[in-house]
């Protein structure tokens, strides 16, 4: 009769696959370091523009991860070079990746995908393991897409739509509903692939949240409830538990610009600063940036503000173009720091009062761990979802724009940036509140560790 450790494999082979857009890998990268120091070995599928933000990893774990890296497939809508998002990772790779399988001595045990790759549900079944979907962001937006993918004609025809099965009954307008929804175009094979993903995911086997109980456990039970099983692991917050923190999103740049950041904070005091990025993908044009800019001037504000470079041509149509005079006559007051910065090592510092941002899960995640509340300018994708949960559920945020072409009246935003960072003590007290749950939950005997090691031992007992 076999024994309990007989049964459980000590080594399970896991494939993972990441999403190729830098909002997704790094979540899913922070969950392989974990699954490498509980002893799995891992092959991580990789594309070679993404290679690079491997590295923290593999110098980390050379013995139990292995790189296997394909050409992105290609795709009409994408030109040569571009790994980008709608543009979806697609089926192209299904059979390669079943050839790869079978020629395998030690083939996979279970893939663990994004949720935008939901074919890799149907390679799954075809290889006769089960497939995790794996959800860079929240829980609650895993019911919210639920919902809307297995309803779309009906919510295509509301303003409102009210989500009266979840909990506490949330009503959100079209608009803010996910972008992928609202761009969705019916009987158009492309987008037609991508609900048909979505809807996939529904059928794995398990479901990994990059989330934590305390934040939005109410959702995490309604899941359960709802797909009548328990193997969902609300692991998060991610970043807190994956490599060093100091290069997080960084495939190149040198140490130089951390050393400027940071002796710049330094010389500020204690949450005086506020840190302003829109994440890796979202460049302001030319009317945005100059909103902002007036505003930050006017807010009085100590702030560091991280631009995202554009293409030439957009350069010259003025997208993510800081306004001539700016940094010169606030060389005293903020940092502009061009490309890449050191977010989570920002956000962290005790400088740091108060962070705009999209809300992006990643940006949102990596601000409740800092423990600083958040000017939320939501724009597209679930920012709107996120926002919501930031100001109106948890009262760690105060809105200062809405929309991906809204302008902000640049008083306005001076005067809301300036009175969150003197009066804002009750937004600031809670989010140091939640940065102390979010590190009691990855702590040993905490809700996520806890997930997390149930994981490992559900990872543990397949193949054997």
């Amino acid at each position: 009769m076999a024994t309990a450790a007989t049964r459980s494999n000590p080594h399970p082979h896991i494939l993972v696959f990441p999403y190729p857009a830098q909002g997704h890998m790094l979540a899913l990268l922070d969950l392989t370091h974990q699954l490498a120091l509980h002893g799995l070995t891992i092959t991580i599928l990789v594309t070679p523009k993404n290679l690079p933000f491997l590295s923290p990893l593999l110098s980390s774990h050379p013995s139990s991860i292995t790189p296997l890296v394909f050409p992105f497939p290609s795709h009409p809508l994408i030109p040569p070079g571009v790994e980008h998002v709608k543009d979806v990772g697609n089926c192209k790779l299904e059979d390669p990746l079943f050839n790869w399988f079978n020629s395998q001595s030690n083939p996979p045990v279970a893939i663990i995908s994004d949720f935008f790759l939901g074919w890799t549900q149907h390679l799954a079944t075809r290889l006769q393991i089960p497939r995790l979907a794996f959800f860079s962001t929240r829980a609650f937006l895993v019911s919210v897409f639920d919902y809307i993918w297995n309803n779309v004609e009906k919510v295509k025809c509301l303003s409102e739509v009210e989500f009266g099965h979840l909990p506490g009954s949330p009503v959100f307008k079209q608009e803010h509903l996910p972008s992928l929804f609202k761009l969705y175009k019916r009987s158009d094979p492309d987008w037609e692939f991508v609900k048909d993903g979505l809807l996939a995911n529904t059928k794995s086997w398990g479901y990994v949240l990059n989330s934590f109980d305390a934040l939005e456990g109410e959702y995490v039970q309604w899941l359960k409830t709802h797909v009548a099983h328990d193997r969902v692991f609300n692991v998060g917050p991610l970043s807190l538990i994956g490599p060093d923190v100091s290069d997080r999103g960084n495939s190149g740049s040198s140490s130089d610009l951390n050393d400027q950041v940071m002796t710049w904070l330094n010389q500020c005091p204690d949450g005086s600063v506020v840190y302003v990025c829109f994440g890796s993908q979202k460049l302001l044009r030319k009317e945005q940036m100059e909103a902002l800019a007036s505003g930050l001037e006017k807010s009085d504000t100590r702030f560091i503000w991280v631009v995202k470079p554009g293409t030439t041509q957009q350069h010259v149509e003025g997208f993510g173009v800081v306004p001539d005079g700016f940094e010169q006559r606030n060389a005293g007051q903020g940092l502009v720091v061009k490309g890449w910065a050191p977010q989570a090592l920002i956000l962290n510092h005790k400088a740091v009062g108060g962070f705009l941002s999209h809300c992006g899960w990643n940006s949102v995640s990596e601000a409740i761990v800092g423990g600083v509340m958040m000017l939320a300018w939501p724009m597209e994708a679930d920012q709107f979802v996120n926002a919501r949960l930031l100001v109106d559920d948890m009262g760690v945020g105060v809105r200062v724009c809405e929309g991906a072409d809204s302008v902000p009246n640049s008083d306005e935003l001076g005067r809301v940036i300036s009175e969150a960072m003197t009066e804002g003590g009750g937004m600031k007290t809670k989010a140091k509140d939640l940065k102390e749950k979010a590190f009691a939950a990855v702590s040993h005997g905490g809700s996520s560790m806890n997930d997390l090691v149930r994981f490992v031992k559900e990872l543990g007992q397949l193949g054997s």
